[in-house]
């Protein structure tokens, strides 16, 4: 018996040497490239071949070692594809620890399911999709994947490390161009040239990069193609369906873009009589401009429709009519006709949307847009129309795509411009309180806010976008009190400036606020508006600090006491100011009433990483100036 155990020991440590020699054994990670990360890239390799101006093929083959259930998103295999895109192969590994081969796969067992994201009417996107769904960590998976284009406005990019907590063993991408085919690409944080090698029809040209220890990513750092390598391609000539166009300048590409729309901004006639009826008697171009623009929000609404080559191309400003529905791309096209028949030139304009996706490689002419509005040019300004909105007012975008590059469109090709930023003085919130505290620590409250510029957009939206059941739902669950009644709110959008505006008056009850212990009462005065994030300190800061979106705040409370009450202990005025920003607060007792002021500002910017220390130190007195106590002493 002891012999056959022995012999079966024998067996089993001979099967783990022999696992554990697998190609993809966790034992085999560089134990360096473990420190914060949730997955390692084994291995990538991507292979991109340029056919011709029309088809392109990719193979790409990865292999990533899961460590922890963090990183099992990174286990996930997706696939888009359509009429231009299709996925000809796919072929799944999983291993277990040592590197022994658990399950394969092939593409009949991924999932086929449509693509259609909500809001969309009709799209021809699709998705191949596959997990092992495999949770006994470490673990490992491979997939090999076959693309084919027929269609080259896009060229993918090179992303060996897509992720905080991922660290990176190998990665590499090639490039295939035939001979006499230029491409063109542009790398962040990649050292020297790609390896070109010179074949018989053509030459390709490879990037590779190892042993990249994964990132944890720093608060407000900045892009992460600042941070990692990243390489990005485009064409020089390429084509969609029958139409051909040219990506080395943006002029260039613009002008495939006006050729996509050219022709399709006819109108009825029973439109274009409409349009003469509502701008003619009008004197003021804006004036014209301000009532087309209501006059389109009012009798479309914005449908996602994402099919072949209308994936680009704007539907003919007839249909829009006719259906009374577009998306972006023709919303844009409609109401730039309906300009075009009142006499004002306007301009069809690309645009990556998104509140923090202001940022485009200006000096890389590419498919960089994921949404088009409108530029129309007027003495001194220019009026921007966001056309996919029925309740936005005319020259303002919000945060969805103020301060960016714009490519705006004409028969002469493309130009960029940049949006309008919203700053200090038009991102405002001024709020007044006029407040009651009872014996019992409850505090009734009439608030009266002001929100303006982008300060307004997400109560712009929750307003426009919710009934008022909804609304007082939202607000019975969002306050910052701990327990409260909503009696009574209200909403006013101003839209007489040059941005819109909106008032907001709320009715509250919030009971047991104060705190009240034998003949004290502690009360917190600012009863709104109190910073909830702290910083942590780093003194080893190693990206700069990127701030968005300047904001300006103002809060004046007027706390009415029960009788009998005299100050015990106060915080005393405090006022700072540095590079990210200002805060003065003070708290005064008059005649029976607190009275708390507080005034904040928030700049924007680029900072140093040795700044760091001067941020925090900004944001810890603001958190801990906003929870300060009043200690009030019943006679």
């Amino acid at each position: 018996m002891k012999t056959i155990l022995t012999i079966c020991s024998l067996l089993f440590m001979q099967a783990a040497v022999i696992a554990a020699d697998g190609e993809f054994a966790i034992a085999k990670i560089n134990p360096a490239l473990l420190k914060n990360a949730n997955a390692v890239v084994r291995l990538e390799e991507t292979y991109f071949e340029i056919l011709n101006t029309k088809e392109t093929v990719t193979k790409h083959r990865y292999v990533i070692s899961i460590l922890n259930e963090n990183g099992d998103r990174w286990a996930d295999m997706q696939e888009y594809y359509d009429k231009h895109h299709s996925t000809d192969a796919i072929e799944g590994i999983l291993y277990d620890a040592s590197g022994r081969q658990i399950k394969k796969i092939k593409k009949k067992d991924t999932e086929d399911y449509s693509g259609v994201s909500g809001g969309t009417l009709i799209d021809d996107n699709r998705i191949r999709h596959h997990n092992f769904y495999y949770r006994a960590y470490p673990y490992t998976v491979e997939y090999t994947i076959e693309l084919s284009d027929k269609a080259t406005l896009f060229f993918p990019q090179w992303d060996p490390q897509g992720g905080e907590f991922l660290a990176v063993e190998k990665s590499s991408m090639s490039v295939f161009a035939p001979a006499g085919y230029t491409f063109r690409y542009k790398a962040f944080n990649y050292a020297g040239e790609p390896v070109t090698v010179a074949l018989k029809n053509g030459q390709t040209s490879t990037w590779a990069v190892k042993d990249l220890p994964a990132i944890k990513r720093e608060s407000f750092s900045p892009l992460w193609h600042d941070l990692v390598p990243l390489v990005i391609f485009g064409p020089s000539d390429f084509q969609m369906d029958d139409y051909k166009g040219n990506m080395q300048t943006w002029s260039d590409f613009g002008k495939f873009v006006y050729a996509l729309k050219q022709g399709r901004d006819v109108l009825p006639d029973q439109v274009k009589t409409a349009v003469h009826a509502i701008a003619d008697p009008l004197p003021d171009p804006k004036e014209k401009i301000a009532a087309l623009y209501k006059y389109m929000q009012k009798n479309t609404r914005y449908i996602s429709i994402q099919l072949g080559i209308g994936g680009w191309q704007p539907f003919e400003a007839k249909d829009v009519a006719a259906k009374g529905y577009g998306d972006c791309k023709a919303l844009t096209n409609y109401m730039y006709s309906l300009l075009k028949e009142a006499g004002i030139t306007s301009y069809y304009s690309l645009i990556r949307a998104g509140s923090n996706a202001n940022y485009i490689t200006t000096d890389f002419p590419s498919q960089q847009f994921n949404h088009v509005i409108l530029c129309v040019p007027v003495a001194k300004d220019s009026i921007w129309l966001e056309c996919t909105s029925q309740t936005m007012p005319p020259g303002y975008l919000g945060d969805f795509t103020a301060d960016r590059p714009s490519l705006l469109i004409d028969q002469n090709g493309g130009k960029l411009v940049r949006t309008p930023k919203y700053g200090l003085a038009d991102n405002i919130q001024s709020r007044n309180i006029e407040a009651t505290l009872a014996e019992t620590g409850d505090l009734r409250l009439q608030i009266n806010t002001l929100y303006g510029g982008m300060s307004q957009d997400d109560l712009h939206g929750l307003i426009n976008g919710l009934s008022k059941d909804k609304v007082r739902e939202y607000l019975s669950e969002q306050l910052s009190f701990s327990t409260y009644t909503v009696n009574k709110f209200d909403y006013t959008e101003l839209r007489n400036g040059r941005l819109p505006a909106i008032r907001e008056e709320l009715d509250i009850l919030a009971t047991n606020y104060a705190t009240i212990t034998g003949k004290r009462l502690f009360i917190v005065p600012n009863v709104m508006t109190r910073a909830r994030l702290r910083l942590a300190e780093d003194s080893n800061r190693k990206y700069a600090i990127r701030l968005s979106n300047e904001l300006s705040s103002l809060d004046t409370v007027s706390i009415s006491l029960p009788d009998g009450y005299t100050a015990e202990s106060i915080p005393a005025d405090i006022a700072f100011k540095n590079q990210f920003g200002s805060y003065k607060a003070s708290i005064r007792l008059k005649e029976n009433k607190l009275i708390y002021y507080r005034q904040a500002e928030r700049y924007s910017g680029e900072f140093k990483p040795a700044d760091y220390a001067e941020l925090v130190k900004l944001n810890e007195l603001i958190y801990k100036a906003d929870q300060a106590r009043v200690v009030l002493l019943k006679n």
